[in-house]
């Protein structure tokens, strides 16, 4: 990166994917990849991936998570600062707003209405950034493999997501160690 990006654009760009994150860290994929990648060229597709399965894997929330990765990739601790500050300040407003007189309304079918809405909004985004993030991730047969793996013994056991979180990772470290010294020894 050539030009040193401000704390302004950073709390902007952060802030205008926080006014419109609507139900959660699942859909800010989308978001993020329009405004961070497309739109402003700070990072690439993967990198911005990167950060989103890193983010799902820490404790917090994945919005903040992001906004801390990238901030600090962009401008260190003033960066992580601003992009927290921006992905938050939408949110915790419409909180601090909405928590006194939303009781009130939730019986109205307008109301109602506009929580439907938004909740078929939230699942299309959701499934924007699967579609997103398996483009990214499975892109071969061994990693289908893992990827039905992992999901057969997420759905149909008890055991607990971590462990499979962990168990895919060092899956994934293997099988790539293993593909690079097959290719090594075709050299």
């Amino acid at each position: 990166m050539d030009k040193k990006i401000s704390l302004v654009e950073i709390f902007f760009a952060f802030l205008y994917s926080g006014l419109i994150l609507l139900g959660g860290g699942y859909i800010i994929l989308p978001i993020l990849q329009s405004e961070l990648v497309e739109k402003r060229g700070w990072l690439t597709s993967d990198e911005l991936t990167d950060y989103y399965a890193v983010s799902q894997s820490l404790p917090g929330l994945i919005a903040i998570n992001i906004s801390i990765l990238v901030g600090y990739k962009l401008r260190g601790k003033m960066g992580v600062l601003t992009g927290v500050l921006g992905i938050t300040f939408f949110a915790f407003w419409a909180i601090v707003c909405l928590a006194s007189v939303i009781s009130k309304f939730t019986d109205n079918s307008y109301v109602q209405g506009v929580f439907w809405g938004i909740e078929i909004a939230v699942v299309i985004l959701i499934i924007s950034s699967v579609r997103e993030m398996w483009s990214r991730a499975v892109k071969d047969k061994g990693e289908f493999i893992l990827y039905l793996i992992a999901l057969s013994v997420m759905l149909f056991t008890n055991i607990s997501p971590v462990i499979i979180i962990i168990s895919s990772i060092i899956a994934g470290i293997l099988w790539k160690t293993m593909e690079k010294y097959v290719a090594e020894g075709k050299k």
